[in-house]
């Protein structure tokens, strides 16, 4: 067996892969991407939001959304315009009545990637929670290795990010 296979790290990036693989597959004859369908799957839930909530619920910079946005509105997925009159800095992004017809025909997607991975619901939503903890103790553990570049070890660090996410998972 290679290294690369006991590290959990490789593993979710190997898992990652795969799962991209998957979403381009499916929703490559709808000629859509894995992080355009995100963005129409957040535009569903909640229609007319701007860039930066977007990006915010995506973890993307504005330099990685914004041509994805670009591409979308070209494509007659969305519309984005300057709507707030006191701050022309703010873009709301709205579906277009092509991007909202896409929710019905993509409404077998969730189904179909979730049967690819063999999960149930509650295995899914244990799942989530599961990474989103991972994913909060890697930013904080970045946050942590940045901004204290003169101080302890890497090792050091790692070790008390570990603590503290003991602490708030034995507190919660």
């Amino acid at each position: 067996m290679e290294p690369t296979q006991h590290m959990v790290c490789f593993s979710l990036y190997a898992a990652t892969r795969a799962t991209t693989k998957a979403y381009a597959a499916v929703l490559e004859p709808h000629g859509l991407t894995y992080p355009q369908y995100l963005v129409l799957v957040l535009l569903w839930a909640r229609d007319g939001r701007s860039v930066r909530d977007l990006s915010d619920a995506l973890d993307l910079d504005s330099g990685t959304l914004s041509p994805l946005l670009r591409r979308m509105e070209r494509d007659g997925l969305v519309s984005r315009e300057r709507r707030d009159q006191t701050d022309e800095r703010v873009v709301t992004v709205s579906l277009t009545p092509r991007g909202a017809r896409l929710r019905d025909d993509l409404a077998h997607v969730p189904a179909c990637i979730a049967g690819g991975m063999g999960v149930t619901v509650d295995g899914a939503r244990q799942l989530i929670a599961e990474l989103n903890e991972l994913a909060d103790g890697m930013r904080a553990t970045a946050s942590d290795l940045r901004s204290d570049r003169s101080g302890p070890p890497a090792q050091s660090v790692a070790a008390e990010t570990t603590r503290k996410n003991t602490e708030k998972k034995e507190n919660a």
